[in-house]
């Protein structure tokens, strides 16, 4: 008796053909381009390496899009954009060791942020794999141990026959919820020596979907419906799941007041009548969703920032959807639900009751009018209009990334996305200078519209040398760069702690000259001029940067009270 997959498993004569007659001149960097393209990936980031120059040389028989950055670290924050913004894995290639060993920090940020980073090593040749101390170049006893702490899972390839499954199986990792970078690493030899395995075609790498026990979710449903005062936050999850319309449909239903989280912005209209936004860090929001009895937390683990630096101590019942298990209840108790996002919210909607609240959008204005009464009060009024110039002149639905720099600690709590999965910064690890190689990669994958990129100096001096990537390729990124003379929130931070600042103060360069010697165009502007300058950069194909030489403060913390 014949399945019908037993016939799907036989070959086609012109299969057979082409399998038992492969082109010459390839090698194992071939079948690394090949897997990848059979896996649907389009554009792979990097920066080429002695080791894995047989990646490299295969991808020009390939159709593969490269786009080479300037740093490791630098590439590795392009493809986490890059994986930000389509929703796809982002190939990254990489060297052996030092370029290897330059790039964690950023896996540590597509880590924190779950974006799907696949990124693919060179290693030293397999003879000296084990932990011997050969003297190879590059030479680490254990390479991969490096980024076991940080990457979702880590393949180690020994043979050209391991290439296609390894990286099917990286690949499957880095899309199943919750989405992250994973590690394949291949010998030097491996990648360099002649094949004559058959060409790599389609290849099956479908991420299982992680889905929520419905008995679960009926005790959810129950809890919502039934609740007198119900609060939802929402975080990263859900934008990266593509769930604001649920969650909106969802909150509407039940009447229910949303906050957003700095990595869930977008995640709901920030307008809405059921809107509180993002203001976390304030006592006001603090003290109502504290008052919630029962909160559903939708997409978050309620860590530092999103608990309000863990001053936030839930009284009622906590509903928790969390699609990363180690996150599921890791700082509150609550009844917690392991899926994804966008299939818990499908399965509530289906089971909660519609519930009539004639008072939610009223305290919702309530909460709002304090938190505004509380900034008002400090006096900021250059910062809320350096902000607001911002959002007048980034055309609505383009992305903006922010680099850890006070504007962006501002942005998180007070900028109006306008849109899902629009605004993006490096809050998760919080390391320093992602806003402008993470605009090179969304610039890449969407190249129909102008991307903003926000840093401090500070910030910016980390990734000055992808002025030239944006250049070479084209790309259509305006840089603002906030210049404060130096390291301006660890000034702050410093100066409130021990009375003066160490070791915050930077020489820097003219940045408008710098750019213009890329080949960018450079301006200076002021908080009056911004917005006009801001706004023509934006409006201008190719890259800029908008230099604005500002001192800014952030606003008094309430969790320190």
């Amino acid at each position: 008796m014949t399945h019908d997959h037993d016939l799907e498993l036989r070959p086609t004569a012109a299969q057979t053909a082409a399998a038992l007659n492969p082109p010459p001149g390839r090698n194992g960097g071939d079948l690394v381009v090949e897997t990848l393209t059979g896996l649907g990936a389009t554009t792979v980031f990097g920066l080429p390496g002695q080791h894995a120059l047989g990646m490299f040389d295969a991808l020009r028989r390939s159709s593969l899009q490269y786009v080479g950055l300037r740093v490791e670290n630098n590439a590795g924050f392009a493809a986490d954009a890059y994986g930000r913004i389509t929703g796809e894995a982002a190939p990254l290639l990489l060297s052996t060791g030092p370029g290897a060993l330059t790039s964690l920090a950023a896996l540590q940020e597509a880590a924190a942020a779950s974006s799907p980073v696949l990124a693919i090593s060179s290693q030293i040749p397999t003879a000296g794999l084990g932990g011997g101390r050969h003297g190879y170049l590059h030479e680490l006893p254990d390479q991969q141990a490096s980024f076991r702490g940080v990457v979702k899972s880590v393949h180690t390839v020994r043979s050209q026959s391991q290439i296609p499954s390894a990286i099917a199986a990286a690949w499957e990792s880095a899309l199943t919820a919750p989405h992250g970078p994973v590690w394949v690493e291949i010998p030097q030899d491996v990648l360099l020596a002649e094949t004559a395995l058959p060409v790599v075609t389609a290849m099956d790498a479908t991420p299982e979907d992680v889905v929520p026990r419905p008995e679960l979710t009926a005790v959810a449903a129950h809890l919502l419906s039934n609740a007198a005062r119900p609060a939802i936050i929402a975080g990263g999850g859900v934008v990266r799941a593509d769930a604001s319309g649920k969650l909106r449909q969802l909150a509407e239903k039940l009447n229910a007041p949303v906050v957003t989280t700095f990595g869930g912005k977008g995640a709901f209209p920030w307008e809405h009548p059921l809107s509180l936004q993002s203001w976390l860090e304030d006592r006001h929001t603090t003290d109502f969703l504290e008052d919630a009895d029962v909160l559903l937390v939708v997409g978050s683990g309620l860590g530092e920032l999103s608990s309000n630096y863990h001053t936030f101590k839930p009284r009622g019942r906590v509903v928790q959807i969390e699609a990363d298990l180690g996150k599921l209840e890791s700082n509150h108790p609550a009844l917690g639900i392991h899926a994804d996002a966008r299939l818990a919210l499908s399965a509530l909607i289906e089971t909660v009751s519609d519930r009539e609240d004639d008072t939610a959008a009223e305290r919702v204005r309530t909460v709002l009018a304090r938190v505004g009464e509380r900034i008002a009060a400090q006096e900021l009024t250059l910062e809320q209009d350096v902000l607001a110039s911002v959002r007048r002149a980034l055309p609505a639905g383009s992305p903006s990334f922010w680099d850890m720099t006070i504007l962006a600690y501002w942005a998180w709590s007070a900028f109006d996305p306008r849109g899902s999965n629009t605004m993006h910064s490096a809050q998760g690890a919080g390391g320093l200078g992602y806003g402008f190689p993470a605009a090179v990669g969304a610039a890449t994958a969407d190249p129909t519209r102008p991307v903003l990129a926000v840093s401090g100096d500070g910030g910016a001096l980390y990734s000055i040398a992808e002025l030239a990537t944006a250049r070479q390729y084209d790309l259509n990124v305006t840089w603002l760069i906030v210049d404060d003379g130096g390291y301006g929130i660890l000034r702050e931070y410093m100066t409130d702690a021990f009375g003066q600042a160490t070791a915050t103060e930077l020489a820097r360069p003219d940045y408008v000259a710098l750019a213009e010697s890329f080949g960018v165009p450079g301006v200076r502007t002021t908080p009056e001029t911004l917005e006009t300058d801001l706004s023509k950069a934006l409006a201008t194909p190719g890259p800029s940067v908008v230099l604005l030489p500002a001192v800014l403060r952030m606003f008094a913390p309430t969790h320190l009270e």
